[in-house]
């Protein structure tokens, strides 16, 4: 078998998952691009453990130890990604802020969070 075949699709697999990172607005697609990017790592170890003949095959070693590294990213950022769903309602990148940061970028006092929250909370009730 040539390497240039799976060199290929792994690049291609690559490719597409920076793709995803770069210009997907959902957290889960975000995930999901990361995992495509490290699957596509993954092809590559394979490939050249096959190709260089390794007797110890620490290509594929390494392999699983990337699968389970790559389960557990993904089971604490669906975790991450579904807190932050039911706190803020959205998991649209882009409007997601650092909870110390206020709208305008300024780290927020935790007294004058707390009165805006009672003044947002009188609002909807009046």
């Amino acid at each position: 078998m040539h390497l240039a075949y799976p060199a290929v699709l792994s690049v291609l697999l690559f490719c597409v998952g920076i793709y995803g990172v770069l210009a997907r607005r959902n957290a889960i697609l975000v995930l999901m691009s990361v995992e495509l990017m490290l699957n596509a790592v993954n092809l590559n170890l394979v490939a050249f453990d096959v190709w260089l003949r390794d007797a110890l095959h620490s290509g594929q070693a390494l392999t699983l130890f990337t699968i389970a590294i790559a389960a557990a990213e993904i089971g604490i950022g669906l975790a991450i990604v579904l807190m932050v769903y039911r706190n803020r309602g959205t998991s649209d990148v882009d409007r997601l802020r650092d909870t110390a940061e206020g709208p305008d970028g300024t780290p927020d006092d935790p007294d004058t969070t707390a009165a805006v929250l009672r003044a947002q909370k009188a609002e909807a009730t009046a």
